[in-house]
């Protein structure tokens, strides 16, 4: 089993936020297909990186699902639209290998 964790940002590039609906969206397309999902809203995570000597940060959510197996290709093409999407470089994904107890 997998842990699938997508970390999307609260606001645009130039710090505007989100639609509401681009989140429901991603809810209900992961929901659909993995038949659940956990998204923690509530409480902003911050996400800061260092790059090119520049510090910045997002306030982010995270969105996971849990998978039997991991679909690379798929998990590919739905970040790129994400990306697309929500008009950002990079959107972080990863995924756990976790073990049921």
């Amino acid at each position: 089993m997998h842990l699938v964790q997508i970390l999307l940002p609260l606001a645009d590039n130039k710090g505007r936020r989100l639609d509401g609906a681009v989140y429901a969206r991603v809810r209900k397309e992961l929901s659909e297909r993995f038949g659940g999902i956990t998204s923690f809203t509530r409480a902003p995570a911050e996400g800061v990186w260092k790059e090119g000597g520049h510090t910045s940060h997002d306030d982010i959510v995270v969105f996971e699902v849990m998978a039997r197996e991991l679909d690379h290709a798929w998990w590919e093409r739905y970040r790129a639209d994400l990306e697309r999407r929500f008009e950002q470089e990079t959107i972080v994904m990863r995924a756990i290998r976790v073990e049921m107890l």
